[in-house]
């Protein structure tokens, strides 16, 4: 049975309205209280009060500052953020600064651009606030039950302290909905399909529902899950004709794929379908990483999340991810030497929030060099993200987003794991 998915979606639901929904269930009202997400605790103090801060008008002084972009350090280094934005940066002496602006001394630490989580799900404001105490203050998400990606994403526009900057991929494009249908009303006529999510007309209502509520991108998958014991991460639930009708749909409202991937085959049929990035792909081959390379599609590892599975009391998850690991970790090392463009995610969920500098780590053990590994957190996620004239960067114009870290992370990348200080637009967190 097919569901007549080709009247336009009714207007009567005002994105508004949904927003206002999500925004309760991602838990807005309760971040308007006191409670402080859990993260190391902040050492260097700013030096005027919180209230002053919130303008996004802030100085980070005093330390060694990074640039990932080019690699070149500058010591005894000064950042300059009027109303969350880079105005100047550059060593003391050289930089003008401005009086009576707040100012945080960061001598002794590093000074890092804010980093981006490329895949991670965030469903709550606790969640979010753990994301920007690990450093994440800009990410990509990788789908929610019930546009609680997009209420966030809101969120972070007016209150930059309490969430990372987000791009929202809405619900899954996935053959079983499951309650997701109970996300929209437009997508309740789905539940009367017998085959699911599969035909075309089916799959462009979840992307045309989608993009009318707000999504940035499309998240869509085509294995079965490599978290549940009881499903193959190498079956295939989405043929590449299939695949092709999402990214076809997804196209239409100017949104780019991100797909959910194991095996080789299904690898292959979503690239070539035009996916704009591969998420997890353990058994991609190279044929498809130099088709990956010539259609600039990027690579999302996950292998924080790959990793995971093998700390799992599950006996069948923890073979998995003993299995899985070394596979990918060699797909992440070829994907580099061919010129792959990589993005650190951490897929993480369920309350559970993973620090993004762990998965910049796992890249660096894969093969890539400390930079290179350091790049798929900013820069490089940042161009996957279409932010790469935003973030990734403290030079003029980019968002005033920073870490400072208590030393060089390109001789101990763990020290990005645990940042001492985090700023999001200019607002010490």
């Amino acid at each position: 049975m097919c569901v007549d998915a080709t009247q336009p979606v009714p207007a009567a639901l005002t994105r508004r309205g949904v927003l206002a929904g999500a925004a309760v269930l991602a838990g807005t009202v309760a971040a308007t209280g006191t409670a402080r997400a859990a993260g190391p605790a902040p050492a260097p103090a700013a030096s005027t009060s919180a209230a002053r801060a919130r303008t996004g008008d802030l100085v980070i002084r005093g330390g060694t500052l990074l640039d990932p972009a080019t690699g070149d350090v500058t010591e005894d280094a000064v950042v300059v953020i009027r109303g969350g934005t880079v105005t100047a940066a550059g060593r003391a002496g050289s930089v003008r600064v401005p009086d009576g602006l707040p100012v945080l001394e960061a001598d002794g630490h590093w000074v890092l651009p804010g980093l981006t989580d490329a895949h991670i799900h965030l469903s709550t404001t606790t969640e979010a606030r753990a994301a920007l105490g690990h450093g994440v203050t800009s990410a990509r998400s990788g789908s929610t039950s019930f546009y609680q990606d997009v209420a966030l994403r809101e969120l972070a526009q007016h209150s930059p302290a309490l969430s990372p900057r987000l791009r929202a991929a809405g619900v899954f494009v996935t053959p079983t909905l499951g309650d997701t249908v109970l996300a929209d009303p437009d997508l309740t006529p789905l539940a009367r399909s017998r085959d699911g999510v599969r035909s075309a007309e089916a799959l462009r209502r979840v992307v045309d529902v989608n993009a009318a509520r707000g999504a940035d991108v499309i998240k869509t998958r085509v294995n079965e899950r490599a978290g549940l014991p009881d499903q193959d991460p190498l079956t295939q639930v989405y043929s590449h004709e299939q695949l092709s009708w999402i990214v076809a749909a997804a196209r239409r409202h100017g949104k780019g794929v991100l797909c959910h991937s194991y095996s080789e085959r299904g690898c292959h049929d979503a690239v070539t379908a035009g996916i704009r990035s591969l998420e997890h792909g353990v058994f991609v081959g190279e044929r498809t990483l130099r088709e990956m390379r010539r259609r600039d599609t990027y690579f999302t590892p996950t292998l924080t999340a790959i990793a995971g599975l093998a700390e799992s009391p599950d006996p069948v998850l923890a073979e998995r991810g003993r299995t899985f690991l070394p596979v990918l970790q060699r797909a992440v090392r070829a994907a580099y030497e061919l010129g792959v463009p990589l993005a650190a995610g951490t897929d993480s969920s369920g309350g559970t929030v993973d620090p993004v500098g762990g998965e910049v780590e796992l890249m660096h053990a894969a093969g890539l060099p400390a930079l290179e590994a350091l790049r798929t957190a900013t820069t490089g996620a940042a161009r996957l993200l279409g932010l790469d004239r935003t973030v990734g960067r403290l030079a003029r114009g980019y968002a005033g987003d920073a870490i400072l870290l208590a030393g060089d992370p390109l001789a101990d990348l763990s020290l990005l794991r645990s940042p001492v200080r985090v700023v999001r637009a200019g607002i010490p967190v």
